[in-house]
């Protein structure tokens, strides 16, 4: 995200487009694209505010990748130049030295046209970001990264599930992940209409599927799970009212109310959810849609660890793996910050 923290534009006709050119670069255990997976090679940066970068810390959790793949928190606020490193001493990452990430992208290419957004993964030795591209970096941390994994680690991107992954992942992308955004950003009444209803429509027919089933695909947690987690846990905080997604709250839905709890109360979910960032970044850096700034002090979030009762669907989250352990001290999210 970077900008207005959309990381695309409206068109003519008032619809929100999102910028998807990346740096599509891969780490792979072979290295075929020159960038080879290496323990403590690549630093990964991420801003806990952001949606896509949240994807990245949770599976970077499940798998156990934190000794191998060190990572950067940038600030929940950035301006039209990139995200910083405001909470670090002196403004540096501490392992980059930079002030901002778009010191990295700049280090690739000093004429880098495309967005400065996160996650992106920067190779230490030489600063530059090797890749930015979200979607496809998560897959890389399943696949590519195995040596490194944890003993335990669950198989979020199962080869036997992985047609089905990808097509609910194309339907939850297109209508909920950026469709909160196209409602969020539209430009006229008829695109909000339509980004409205196409993410509500898609919110039922998932509350549909997940009345059956207590994940997504198959019985275990699975890549899809961690996509469609990001955007629950920032619904009623912001896209509920700061985007105008606001038919019903998500505690308003009951099928994905209990199952966003059951996975809120899975090691390596919940315990990555900073609320503060998130808000502080969508109301302080949207100033289109708030020029107040002005952030809101709530929602309650104190029914996020009531029971969920989605144990009685079966399932077993992390499969023949074990949960992760508690987050390493320095990446705790604050207490004050965590719902």
């Amino acid at each position: 995200m970077t900008g207005t923290g959309s990381s695309g534009y409206v068109n003519p006709s008032g619809s929100y487009r999102r910028d998807q050119r990346y740096l599509t670069t891969r780490i792979t255990a072979d290295g075929r694209d020159g960038w080879p997976v290496e323990a403590g090679r690549y630093r990964l940066v991420v801003s806990r505010a952001c949606p896509w970068a949240h994807r990245a810390v949770v599976v970077r959790r499940l798998l156990g990748l934190e000794a191998a793949l060190s990572m950067g928190i940038c600030g929940p606020t950035h301006d039209e130049r990139s995200w910083t490193f405001d909470l670090d001493p002196g403004g540096r990452d501490p392992v980059l030295g930079i002030e901002r990430l778009q010191e990295a992208f700049f280090a690739r290419d000093p004429d880098y046209p495309l967005g400065i957004t996160v996650p992106a993964i920067v190779d230490v030795p030489t600063g530059q970001v090797v890749t930015n591209d979200f979607a496809q970096m998560t897959i890389d941390l399943s696949l590519e990264w195995r040596e490194h994994h944890r003993p335990g680690a669950p198989e979020l991107y199962p080869e036997h599930l992985r047609e089905e992954i990808d097509e609910v992942d194309r339907q939850v992308f297109r209508d909920v992940n950026n469709g909160v955004y196209r409602a969020g950003f539209a430009g006229t009444q008829d695109a909000y209409d339509k980004a409205y209803r196409r993410l509500f429509d898609r919110l039922d027919v998932l509350s549909e599927r997940l009345s059956r089933q207590r994940y997504l695909v198959g019985d275990t947690i699975t890549e899809a799970d961690v996509r469609l987690f990001t955007t629950l846990a920032r619904f009623d905080a912001v896209y509920h009212g700061h985007f105008k997604c606001n038919r019903h709250k998500l505690t308003e839905m009951p099928v994905l109310w209990a199952y966003f709890r059951d996975l809120f109360q899975t090691p390596g979910f919940g315990d990555t959810v900073d609320l503060d960032h998130v808000k502080r970044h969508y109301y302080v850096v949207h100033r289109d849609i708030n020029p107040t700034q002005v952030v809101p002090a709530g929602p309650d979030t104190s029914g996020w660890w009531a029971p969920h009762g989605r144990e009685e669907l079966g399932g077993r989250p992390f499969g023949d793996g074990t949960p992760p352990p508690p987050p390493v001290p320095a990446e705790v999210v604050p207490a004050d910050h965590r719902p």
